[in-house]
């Protein structure tokens, strides 16, 4: 009995410490964009976290399209917020104010891209369609 809980300790804590967490800012202007986040796509393992911050007021973090299985997710406004990935796939997320304006990346889970026609059809607006057309590109290739 002793060496299952030692087993399962010994398992749970190589996850824990194997898990690593990925910053991303959220912007009004990076280079020549304006309404951005620090990085359009950002590829991660199961289990870690990506952590946003709000660098600049006005903005938040809203899942748009997710794998199957995954719940909504929807920050308030001007906090940093983080979430811990758990289910492989791509997420894509948005800035709820500024969302016709591109603000818009991915999270890509264990290189999985199982969801990408879900990702290609989500209903986005404006310049959000231009900056999803680019990252799909990005994932095609």
């Amino acid at each position: 009995m002793n060496k299952i809980l030692f087993a399962i300790t010994a398992i749970f804590f190589a996850n824990t410490l194997s898990a690593a967490t990925f910053e991303v800012e959220m912007l009004n202007r990076l280079g020549k964009e304006s309404m951005v986040y620090s990085q359009s796509v950002v590829n991660i393992q199961s289990g870690d976290t990506v952590k946003w911050l709000a660098t600049t007021k006005g903005h938040n973090v809203q899942f748009l399209s997710v794998p199957e299985g995954v719940g909504t997710f929807r920050s308030k406004l001007n906090v940093d917020t983080e979430y811990t990935f758990t289910v492989p796939g791509i997420y894509l997320y948005q800035c709820t104010p500024h969302k016709n304006m591109g603000m818009i990346a991915v999270v890509i889970v264990d290189g999985n891209k199982d969801n990408l026609n879900a990702i290609t059809s989500a209903r986005v607006a404006g310049k959000s369609k231009q900056r999803l057309a680019k990252i799909i590109e990005t994932l095609s290739s």
